[in-house]
């Protein structure tokens, strides 16, 4: 039963959204990772979309580049939270693909995440602390989480 499916635009964006797949391991949380494309399988993807409850989806994570509109069309064909990851791209450094998941008609939410890892494994994070209103065991890793975060800054020595 998978509580978190990703869905990738392209096998290459694997490494980046692999900051997003180590925090739901970390968390124990079930997941599924498959690559559809809003531009070449669209058929495929909605598909996917509308089948995924059925396997236990709560959150989608949706990761693009360029014009980076898998976000949208996955929250375009469901009712459960999309998080995006905009993926870093050679020509505009990501801001292209920022622009196009942040840029959302209203009525079509996307929870969009900065650029790159650090946007992939806050993508993780966040899909942990939606599951974590109502999931007791997860609700308590974040906290232990966060607590462990907060001692390694508090234990920080500068050398000057």
């Amino acid at each position: 039963m998978n509580r978190v499916s990703i869905i990738m635009g392209s096998v290459s964006d694997l490494e980046t959204v692999g900051e997003a797949i180590n925090i739901l391991k970390e968390f124990k949380i079930p997941f599924e990772a498959k690559v559809l494309s809003a531009h070449r399988t669209p058929k495929e993807l909605i598909k996917y979309i509308e089948q995924a409850p059925k396997k236990g989806t709560k959150v989608f994570i949706a990761a693009a580049g360029m014009s980076a509109a898998l976000a949208g069309v996955v929250a375009a064909h469901t009712i459960l939270p999309v998080i995006g990851i905009p993926m870093e791209t050679k020509s505009l450094k990501g801001l292209d693909s920022l622009l196009s998941t942040v840029q959302m008609p209203a009525g079509i939410p996307v929870a969009s995440m900065s650029i790159g890892k650090a946007g992939a494994r806050n993508a993780g994070i966040f899909a942990a602390e939606i599951l974590g209103i109502s999931d007791k065991k997860i609700g308590g890793k974040l906290l232990a989480y966060k607590k462990v975060m907060r001692i390694k800054i508090k234990n920080t020595k500068i050398k000057l």
